[in-house]
């Protein structure tokens, strides 16, 4: 059974060195991620959450699920959050060939793309215009798993692949919403990149931990940014 930890261990990073894990920083502040949205309801509850404490993060949306929520989708993009490529349909990459898994990539690309050519084009904002292609340039494999070749060829496409510092385990059933919270309370530091859900397997742990996450960090004087 494979064991994987809340806080990656420096001997992992060291073996992926072109994978961003963390960002090196003395100052407080962290990078909070949102894997497999836009979702119904869940999402809308997390961009609430971040705006009250003027938080700005990173959502990592799957292509299948934009194309079901556009709406949802273009009123990130509004706030100013930052948006990454997670796959058109999950995909996790050990178990496809690197063409069929770039092919993924691609179609989830166009769609990114295609959707933010539909919003106001008055909109401008950090998160946006900062971008190789109007908004895509961060990757996160689905589950973090990806073949060597698959991550080689996505960096000479110009994505940055962007792993993580702190897993709060959000989506495990055996986890409590009180251990969630816990991983993050308790592992994350300067710079940390933080993975949640916003999705219905992992609500109800994501809903208790992240308002106690935000409202912990902020009080000590932490700020919540998107990756760039």
């Amino acid at each position: 059974m494979t064991i994987i930890p809340v806080k990656t261990p420096e001997v992992v990073k060291s073996l992926f060195p072109n994978y961003v894990w963390n960002i090196e920083t003395s100052e407080k502040v962290l990078y909070l991620t949102f894997d497999d949205g836009p979702t119904p309801e869940i999402t809308e509850w997390v961009l609430d959450e971040l705006e009250m404490h003027n938080a700005k993060a990173t959502f990592f949306c799957i292509g299948a699920n934009i194309e079901k929520y556009p709406e949802i989708f273009q009123k990130v993009l509004k706030i100013g959050h930052r948006i990454g490529n997670h796959t058109q349909h999950h995909l996790k990459g050990w178990k496809f060939n690197t063409k069929d898994y770039l092919e993924d990539v691609k179609m989830a690309e166009g769609l990114l793309n295609s959707k933010f050519q539909k919003l106001n084009p008055k909109i401008h904002n950090k998160a946006i215009v900062n971008c190789k292609s109007p908004i895509v340039n961060l990757f996160r494999p689905p589950y973090g798993k990806i073949k060597r070749k698959q991550g080689r060829k996505l960096i000479e496409m110009g994505y940055k692949i962007i792993m993580w510092d702190v897993l709060a385990f959000d989506w495990k059933k055996s986890v409590s919403p009180e251990e969630c919270m816990d991983n993050v309370l308790s592992k994350a530091t300067n710079g940390s990149i933080i993975v949640f859900h916003d999705s219905v397997k992992a609500s109800k742990n994501m809903q208790y931990a992240l308002p106690k996450v935000l409202a912990h960090f902020s009080a000590k004087g932490y700020k919540f940014e998107a990756l760039e």
